[in-house]
C-alpha cells in the first residue's frame, strides 16, 4: 500500500505550533497565543487542507497542460536552473501577493490569511482554497516559460515550507539576512496594521522585488498585527464569506459601469467602511458574545483532535478512499469547523447543528451498511430522548453561557 507522506506534515505542523507555544511561554510571553484566535486559525487551515485534496491533482494537470503546449522553451534541471525557479517563483509570488492587496476580488480570498490579531505559527495556516487556486492560476507562467511541473511542485513545497517559519514573534532580526532574505520580523511587518507598514515587504522568500518595486519596509515600532478594521469574529463562515458580501453590496450600491468595476476590481482601500457595520448588524455579527468559557473547551479540543485526525487519515490514504468516503468526510469535517466556530461564537443555534451532524453521520453509518432505509429509527430515538430529557436544555447549560 502507497501512502501519501505529505501526510506527515501535519502532525509536524502542530509539533512546531507546541514548539513555538511553550518557548513563548518560557520567555512570558504568552500575549503571543490567544486559545480562540489559534483554534480559528487551526480551523481554515484544515479546511484548506482538506479541499485541496480534492483539486491538488488539477494544479499539476494545468502546470502540464501549459508546460506541453504553450511552453516557450525548454529549460534543463541543472542546478542553476532550479536556481533561476526558485527566484522566478518568489517573482510571480510577488506579484501574485501585491495584486492580492490591491484588487478587491483577490483581496477577498487573501483577506482570510491577514485576519489574526496574534502573529504566530498558527496564522501561517489560515490561507483558503479560493487562494490557493487564485496563486495557482498566477504560477502557470512558470511552466509558459519552460520550466517542468515536477519542478514546479518541488519548488512550490520548499516555498511554502519557508514561508511557514517567517510567521513568528520568537525569532527577532537578522542582521544582514534582511538584505536578502524575507524574515519574520519583516514578514510581520507585512502583516500589521499600522499606518506605516500597510502594503508592505510582499515577497516570500527574498526581498529583492520589494526593494525594487518600492515596497521594502524595516520593522521600527512593534506592529500591531490583524486588519485596519478587525472583523471581531471567529465564526468560520464570517471570517471566510464576509468580504464577498461587502463586494456584493459595494457593487449593489454603486451607480454606473464605472463605480460596478470598482467594487469588483478596484482596491480595498476605497471600499466604504460603513457596509462592514451594516453586514455585521445584518447577520448578527455585531452583538457582543462572552468568548473562551473554559466548561467547553474540552469538548472542542475533542472536536478539533478529531477533524484533524480525520484530515492526516484522509490525506494519508486519500487514493483509497471511495467517493463517497471522501464527500462525507469532507462534509463531517466542515459541519465540525462551522460547529467550533459557532461554539466559539457563543450561538444559540449550535444544538441544532449539533443534531444534524449527528443524524448525519447516522445517515452515512447507515447507507454505508447498506441499510439505509433503517435510518429513521435512530432519528426518532433521538426526537424522542429530546422530548424525555430536554437534550437542548442540558447542552446549552453546559455549552453557552446564557
Amino acid at each position: 500500500m502507497t501512502i501519501n507522506y505529505l501526510a506527515f506534515a501535519i502532525p509536524a505542523f502542530f509539533i512546531f505550533v507546541f514548539i513555538e507555544y511553550k518557548v513563548a511561554q518560557q520567555r512570558k510571553k504568552d500575549e503571543i497565543f490567544k486559545y480562540e484566535s489559534s483554534v480559528a486559525n487551526f480551523s481554515v487551515g484544515i479546511a484548506e487542507r482538506l479541499l485541496n485534496l480534492f483539486i491538488a491533482a488539477s494544479f499539476y494537470q494545468a502546470y502540464q497542460w501549459v508546460y506541453d503546449n504553450y511552453a516557450l522553451f525548454q529549460i534543463s534541471n541543472s542546478w542553476y536552473m532550479w536556481l533561476l525557479l526558485l527566484l522566478a517563483t518568489d517573482f510571480v509570488w510577488y506579484w501574485y501577493h501585491r495584486l492580492g492587496h490591491e484588487i478587491n476580488f483577490l483581496w477577498a480570498a487573501h483577506i482570510v490569511h491577514h485576519q489574526s490579531e496574534e502573529f504566530n505559527f498558527t496564522a501561517a495556516a489560515r490561507i483558503t482554497t479560493i487562494q490557493a487556486i487564485f496563486r495557482n492560476v498566477f504560477w502557470c507562467v512558470l511552466p509558459l516559460v519552460g520550466f517542468h511541473p515536477n519542478m514546479i511542485i518541488t519548488i512550490l513545497l520548499a516555498h511554502g515550507a519557508y514561508s511557514f517559519f517567517t510567521h513568528t514573534q520568537l525569532i527577532g532580526k537578522l542582521g544582514w539576512l534582511e538584505n536578502v532574505l524575507i524574515t519574520p520580523s519583516l514578514h510581520g511587518v507585512h502583516h500589521a496594521s499600522d499606518e506605516k507598514y500597510l502594503d508592505k515587504n510582499y515577497g516570500d522568500v527574498f526581498v529583492f522585488w520589494d526593494k525594487i518595486f518600492g515596497t521594502f519596509q524595516r520593522e521600527e515600532e512593534p506592529p500591531k498585527y490583524g486588519l485596519t478594521h478587525p472583523i471581531k469574529s471567529y465564526s468560520f463562515l464570517w471570517q471566510h464569506f464576509h468580504y464577498y458580501l461587502e463586494i456584493a453590496e459595494a457593487y449593489k450600491r454603486a451607480e454606473g459601469a464605472k463605480g460596478k468595476w470598482n467594487a469588483l476590481f478596484g482596491s480595498p482601500a476605497l471600499m466604504d467602511q460603513n457596509i462592514r457595520s451594516i453586514l455585521e448588524e445584518r447577520y448578527f455579527q455585531k452583538k457582543e458574545q462572552k468568548r473562551g468559557e473554559s466548561k467547553f473547551k474540552t469538548y472542542l479540543n475533542i472536536q478539533l483532535v478529531i477533524v484533524v485526525a480525520a484530515l492526516t487519515g484522509t490525506t494519508m490514504f486519500y487514493q483509497y478512499l471511495s467517493e463517497m468516503d471522501k464527500w462525507a468526510v469532507l462534509i463531517f469535517v466542515l459541519l465540525t469547523l462551522i460547529n467550533i466556530g459557532a461554539l466559539l461564537e457563543q450561538r444559540i443555534w449550535i444544538y441544532y447543528l449539533e443534531a444534524f451532524r449527528l443524524i448525519f453521520l447516522f445517515a452515512f453509518f447507515f447507507y454505508s451498511f447498506q441499510i439505509f432505509e433503517w435510518v429513521i429509527f435512530p432519528i426518532v430515538l433521538l426526537v424522542v430522548f429530546e422530548r424525555i430529557f430536554s437534550i437542548k436544555t442540558r447542552y446549552n447549560k453546559y455549552m453557552l453561557s446564557i
